[in-house]
């Protein structure tokens, strides 16, 4: 699969509003159910991509510490499971499940969610603060499947704890790179 980067949506832009479903839950959620004090970090991801898979770990460790100081976490999955079955709802409960994620993990059938992100690959993150406006979006950290860097999530912690002291979020921000969206033909 060739790798794709992340389209990088303009820092300020406001986080787009979804009402999705939850595969572990079945219960539908929106950004305001997902957005805690600090605000909330948006992720797109699925179950079959290796990018993904080389983090899913450490996405759930990273989550469970950042919930605990009141930044919300939530995972959508957009991509098309026609030729993908692992990312329909089934395969992504069982990944949720498997990794404790601990965050609801939605299902964006429509891809218009994808859309009004700029979504463009798995994994991408976008961080919005208590006023839903982006201060983040990118990478996880610099671990890609087969390079030698670890896995850190050191991009994205950096940003969250850079928000959290009520500090500038470094400007020099990395695309994601990953497999594309899915799109549905």
């Amino acid at each position: 699969m060739a790798a794709v980067e992340s389209n990088m949506m303009p820092l300020g832009t406001a986080a787009p509003d979804f009402n999705l479903p939850d595969v572990i839950s079945g219960k539908n959620f929106t950004l305001e159910d997902v957005k805690k004090e600090y605000g909330v970090v948006v992720m797109f991801i699925c179950a079959h991509c290796p990018y993904v898979k080389n983090i899913e770990e450490e996405i759930a460790v990273i989550a469970r510490q950042y919930m605990d100081l009141k930044v919300g976490f939530v995972a959508i999955c957009s991509n098309d499971p026609t030729d993908y079955p692992e990312d329909a709802p089934e395969g992504l409960k069982a990944q949720a499940e498997e990794f404790e994620f601990g965050f609801p993990y939605l299902v964006d059938e429509s891809q218009e969610v994808a859309k009004a992100y700029q979504a463009a690959c798995t994994p991408d993150f976008f961080l919005f603060d208590e006023d839903l406006k982006c201060i983040y979006r990118g990478r996880f950290d610099a671990s890609t499947p087969g390079n030698p860097e670890p896995v850190t999530g050191d991009d994205l912690v950096n940003a969250l704890e850079a928000h959290l002291e009520d500090e500038p979020i470094f400007e020099d921000q990395k695309p994601s790179i990953g497999c594309s969206i899915k799109w549905k033909s």
